[in-house]
């Protein structure tokens, strides 16, 4: 089974600790993000994982060389040396080294969450779904809306409501916790080029009549590692679970 890790990103809100280190390589706890998210992938199945990286991205391409020998994991890294693709972006310039396998999981670097990553897969496989989706019922000024049935119905931003099809009043807004798993027919479908976000390609083909669906991830914790405050929020809950 193989993962894609989201670990481009520059961290400016996390400066000047990002000054001189990769976001992704910020430790919680004493252990690198990048480290704990596969160690999790790793530990729910994964031998091979394909990392993209940006920023300082020789740092990230050594580091994930040591990690793949202390984790007996294989890992591929794709570089966006000239531009940082975003999400969409980035996952497309890596589906070579994706496309071959089946359901694959999409992790964000900074996101720490003990969310049951073996139930994600088995959801999404059960559905037979292009994208399978964690989700909760969180704040924020970025929120998916899905349908009562569970497919992604449109998005709410500052920009306003984007709809996949037709209005859905009935549609409910969550926070995405940016941990997914795709199926590799996806890849060939995502015809958006250069940067953009993954959520393009997934309210286009939604509205197109694909299955993007929703899995409820309320019940488990997780820290999105996006400014100081949520550092040292991340740096508390690792500590209590030891």
């Amino acid at each position: 089974m193989k993962a894609f890790v989201l670990a481009a990103g520059v961290g400016s809100r996390l400066r000047p600790l990002t000054d001189a280190l990769p976001k992704a390589l910020l430790p919680v706890g004493g252990v690198p993000m990048l480290e704990r998210t596969a160690v999790r992938l790793r530990d729910a199945g994964v031998s091979e994982l394909v990392v993209n990286a940006h920023h300082h991205a020789e740092r990230v391409a050594a580091f994930c060389a040591d990690l793949a020998g202390r984790l007996g994991v294989r890992i591929d890294v794709s570089r966006e040396d000239a531009l940082l693709l975003d999400t969409g972006g980035g996952l497309k310039k890596a589906a070579p080294l994706l496309s071959s396998a089946g359901p694959f999981f999409v992790h964000n670097a900074d996101v720490l969450s003990d969310l049951d990553l073996r139930a994600l897969m088995a959801a999404h496989r059960a559905s037979g779904a292009l994208a399978t989706l964690a989700c909760r019922g969180r704040p924020s000024s970025r929120l998916l809306l899905f349908a009562p049935d569970g497919r992604l119905a449109g998005r709410r931003s500052p920009e306003g409501v984007e709809w996949a099809r037709e209005p859905r009043p009935d549609a409910e807004a969550l926070g995405f916790d940016g941990i997914s798993v795709l199926s590799p027919e996806l890849l060939p479908l995502i015809s958006e080029e250069g940067v953009f976000p993954l959520t393009r390609p997934w309210l286009r083909l939604a509205g197109a009549g694909r299955e993007i669906r929703l899995f409820r991830a309320d019940r488990w914790a997780w820290h999105d590692v996006g400014s100081p405050e949520r550092l040292a929020a991340a740096e508390a809950w690792a500590s209590r679970r030891g």
